[in-house]
């Protein structure tokens, strides 16, 4: 008899043909709209978590994979994102300057 792994997450969109492909079997199921932004949050914190162990470009990669999914899911563009992006930065700043607040005294 052969082992079953149980994973339920989200995967990308050709992970089911690479298992066929490695002459595996797997069941999926596609997604309410409501259900698939659920897992996608899931997914950003799963992903955030291995970036955070590995450092690596290509767990950054995956990141902004899942951020360029929930922007898409959430009817926004890639666009629009920088867009707010560039507007904060110009407002407060970015990140360049490595400034580390310690104290506020009110």
């Amino acid at each position: 008899m052969n082992a079953v792994k149980k994973y339920n997450k989200l995967v990308r969109d050709r992970i089911p043909e690479i298992i066929a492909a490695d002459g595996k079997r797997c069941t999926v199921e596609t997604l309410s709209d409501e259900e698939y932004l659920l897992l996608l949050d899931h997914k950003l914190d799963e992903e955030l978590a291995e970036y955070q162990e590995s450092k690596s470009l290509e767990e950054l990669a995956d990141l902004l994979e899942v951020i360029r999914a929930v922007v898409k899911a959430r009817g926004w563009t890639m666009e629009e994102l920088e867009r707010v992006r560039a507007e904060k930065a110009a407002e407060r700043g970015g990140f360049e300057k490595k400034i580390l607040l310690k104290e506020v005294w009110e």
